[in-house]
């Protein structure tokens, strides 16, 4: 395995006695600005311990791990690619965000059934105008840091990318297009004559729907599991990163670290790019 440590706090009195601890002869090599790896490692829980405390990245890789062995890649959407719940900025609109984001919340901690709470969100937000969506999407959707670059070396390496999303297509289809991500799979808002009708539209997207695309997108590619990533950071991302060859979890809740594969809690997107190349 290799060590991999990043973050923009990482120093090199840090990488001294990172080195240190593992006392081995090998040297850091460094992959990106705040990147750097060590081969031929073994876990050491003082090393880990050291890192969390320090605020920096640290994970042990397979050496099998690495960019060209991954063809697909399955991303969530709020508070992963981007920067914001959706859901939340949009009943801040009307003043209800406080109650919203307390179920989004919850939904996340994996206190809540996702389906359920969406519904109960959504009806939160009948009678709101279009326009509000247009003014979240404009004055609030930022991408999160490293999402472009992500992308980019997943277009390098010929990863199919996929945005499946139990936020709303109004938003997951502009995210789509900002990234020029290959497809994008989320829930439908019913609006009528420009108002918001307080109902989601068809099947909602929650963690069954999100790990089944990333089952028949594998398919449809004639890939295995273990050359798919999943990115996600809340309850309802679990079971696609479970059935991906490598889960992800992007700064993401208690529940979802515990069970990822890698976590990333202080690089961005472009730390997934760092783990995965030698």
């Amino acid at each position: 395995m290799r060590l991999v440590v990043q973050g923009s706090a990482i120093t090199y009195s840090h990488l001294s006695h990172i080195h240190q601890l593992c006392s081995t002869s090998v040297q850091f090599t460094q992959i990106a600005q705040h990147a750097y790896y060590l081969a031929n490692q073994s876990v050491l829980p003082a090393v880990q311990q050291f890192c969390a405390e320090q605020h920096i990245d640290c994970a042990y890789v397979q050496d099998t791990q690495l960019m060209n062995k991954f063809s697909l890649c399955v991303m969530d959407m709020d508070s992963t690619l981007i920067s914001i719940e959706c859901i939340d900025e949009i009943a801040d609109m009307v003043g209800i965000k406080p109650q919203v984001a307390a179920i989004t919340e919850r939904a996340m901690q994996g206190e809540l059934d996702f389906a359920q709470s969406l519904r109960e969100r959504v009806a939160l937000l009948k009678g709101l105008q279009e326009a509000d969506l247009m003014r979240v999407l404009s004055e609030r959707l930022n991408l999160n840091p490293g999402a472009k670059e992500w992308i980019a070396a997943c277009k390098k390496n010929n990863i199919t990318t996929l945005l499946v999303s139990g936020g709303f297509t109004f938003f997951a289809d502009r995210v789509k297009e900002m990234l020029g991500l290959d497809y994008a799979v989320s829930n439908t808002l019913e609006i009528i004559e420009g108002k918001l009708t307080g109902k989601v539209l068809g099947h909602i997207v929650d963690a069954q729907v999100k790990a089944d695309q990333l089952v028949m997108l594998r398919d449809k590619l004639g890939l295995t599991s273990a050359q798919t990533i999943a990115i996600g950071d809340g309850a309802n991302d679990l079971k696609m990163m479970a059935a991906a060859g490598v889960g992800i979890a992007y700064h993401a809740k208690p529940v979802v670290q515990t069970q990822a594969t890698y976590a990333l809690n202080y690089a961005g997107l472009d730390g997934v790019a760092n783990l995965l190349t030698t």
